[in-house]
């Protein structure tokens, strides 16, 4: 059916251009007055200006409407509805000026079109209006960029206590870390990567003994609790996007990337809310970070604190995991490439 759609649109394209063929002929073989056709033609173009702005802007209006429910469901963080309220706040402000200058530009141009008893109007300036333009914009700018800087420090600039956890990117996969009954991630080392030790964990660090690595590509996060993430990267620039909670970090290799959110939905919930028993959080990578990018994505549960207390202790310890001696890294290279974040972002 879409190809018929569209095979239809370019016979109505290529009818048309015929049409004008045809009527340009034969204003050539009647010869009529050229600027009397013209004017005709200024009409019609008028016209079809109007036409176009009617079935444009109510195209999209319909679009909108239409495809309003693959957006993105409710944010499931403490933090999210504020992002939403901010956006919504910037999308209305963009349509309100898209659609005055959109209806004046097409209605502009029809009432205006060349015809023997209108002459143009010399008006090279109106200080006035011009102060009204340039002024209004910057004060609705200047709402918006401090609106959007407040957002931003309360989330990323607030210190707040919580349960820490590592992320860690490469091609083309997440590995997640959480830092076990100490609350602290010990340090890691990337000379000590191998098969067994992907992140290159330092057994010799007393706080990396009951650090817990997620295995089967899912991470499980409490409902009501402030996780503070570490983001990292093995090999290139990886993007931590997790849509349904509005966080987004970037990773970097050879660098800590910190973002601190707290979820408020567990996945039964939204499940519920959504009435999609097979709804999942996910965590993608939006970086385009090489060939099989697209499948870089992990399963995200938010469950109860219960739940996840009960998850946690089946989970293996690092000090349960064979890993590279760590004793082969000189101390002050160990030093030098540790990922140990504060407790307190």
């Amino acid at each position: 059916m879409t190809f018929l759609w569209i095979v239809a649109t370019i016979l109505l394209v290529v009818v048309l251009a015929r049409l004008m063929t045809v009527v340009n002929l034969a204003s050539e073989i009647t010869k009529e007055d050229n600027d009397d056709t013209q004017i005709k033609h200024n009409t019609y173009n008028g016209i079809g200006f109007i036409i176009f702005m009617v079935a444009g802007l109510g195209l999209m209006v319909y679009m909108t409407l239409r495809y309003s429910q693959y957006m993105l469901p409710e944010a499931a963080s403490e933090h999210g509805p504020g992002l939403d309220n901010l956006l919504n706040v910037n999308f209305a402000i963009i349509a309100i000026v898209f659609f005055i200058t959109q209806i004046v530009l097409f209605w502009f141009a029809h009432k205006y079109r060349h015809n023997h008893s209108r002459r143009a109007y010399f008006y090279p300036e109106n200080h006035k209006l011009e102060l009204i333009w340039t002024v209004v914009p910057a004060i609705v700018l200047t709402v918006l960029i401090v609106t959007g800087l407040k957002q931003w420090n309360d989330i990323l600039m607030t210190e707040k206590k919580g349960m820490n956890m590592q992320v860690y990117g490469y091609q083309f996969a997440f590995i997640a870390r959480y830092s076990g009954e100490d609350n602290t991630l010990g340090k890691s080392n990337f000379r000590l990567i191998n098969d067994e030790n992907a992140l290159g964990l330092n057994l010799d660090d007393k706080a990396t003994k009951d650090d817990i690595i997620t295995t089967g590509n899912e991470m499980r996060l409490p409902v009501g609790t402030s996780i503070n993430f570490t983001f990292n990267a093995r090999d290139v620039l990886h993007g931590a996007y997790m849509p349904h909670f509005r966080a987004q970090m970037n990773m970097v290799p050879g660098m800590n990337t910190h973002f601190n959110f707290t979820p408020t939905i567990t996945t039964a919930e939204m499940r519920k809310k959504l009435n999609k028993p097979d709804f999942d959080y996910v965590l993608l990578c939006n970086k385009i970070c090489g060939n099989a990018h697209y499948t870089m994505k992990m399963k995200i549960v938010v469950e109860t604190p219960e739940e996840f207390a009960a998850w946690l202790k089946t989970q293996k310890k690092a000090s349960e995991i064979p890993t590279a001696n760590a004793a082969e890294v000189k101390v002050a290279d160990a030093a030098s490439t540790n990922v140990q974040p504060t407790a307190n972002l």
